[in-house]
């Protein structure tokens, strides 16, 4: 996933006035929303995350295909492939979600698994980039998706960046926290 999206950051970085460019670091692909940080009790983010874990348990791990891109008004989209794998994980967090709140979020239709490797920072033609992407060849990347990660999110820095709450496993049995706890 590095390797391709320093491709396009390679193939982007005439239009850096024009786009924000994405490090690796912040390289994301988005699931659901919950809400805003002081609009959702950190009660209700720790019951989240441990019904998504039980939910997640019964969803193994699975590689996707990232890009080639798709240009969209906002940013630059690297399609998710397949997007079954991916809306089964959707799913599984809308479902947590609404097992502690009284309602989830964001509509459930219209997902398109992607990851972003830039955003949009002014408004300007999209032929000229288009034509800095048509004079290279973009190889997809693989990568395996094992896990979900529940994020506080901010876009203070004209970008997505986050701290960690809650790393949940795919395709593991859940350690509740309830009850002695045998190790292997």
């Amino acid at each position: 996933m590095h390797r391709l999206a320093a491709e396009y950051r390679d193939a982007l970085a005439p239009f850096a006035g024009e786009l924000t460019l994405i490090p690796d670091r912040w390289l994301h692909l988005t699931m659901q929303g919950i809400g805003f940080v002081g609009d959702v009790a950190e009660r209700d983010v720790r019951a989240i995350a441990d019904a998504a874990s039980e939910r997640l348990a019964s969803v193994p791990a699975f590689d996707v295909q990232v890009g080639p891109h798709v240009p969209a008004p906002e940013a630059i989209l690297l399609p998710v492939q397949p997007a079954g794998s991916v809306a089964e994980v959707r799913s599984a967090i809308r479902g947590a979600i609404g097992d502690v709140r009284d309602a989830v979020p964001e509509n459930a239709t219209g997902f398109r698994p992607h990851v972003s490797v830039a955003y949009s920072a002014s408004d300007g033609p999209a032929a000229p980039v288009e034509e800095a992407f048509a004079a290279r060849e973009f190889t997809p990347a693989r990568a395996r998706v094992t896990n979900a990660e529940l994020i506080v999110i901010h876009r203070d820095n004209e970008m997505y960046e986050w701290e960690t709450f809650a790393s949940v496993p795919l395709g593991q049995a859940a350690f509740s926290g309830r009850g002695p706890r045998a190790d292997p």
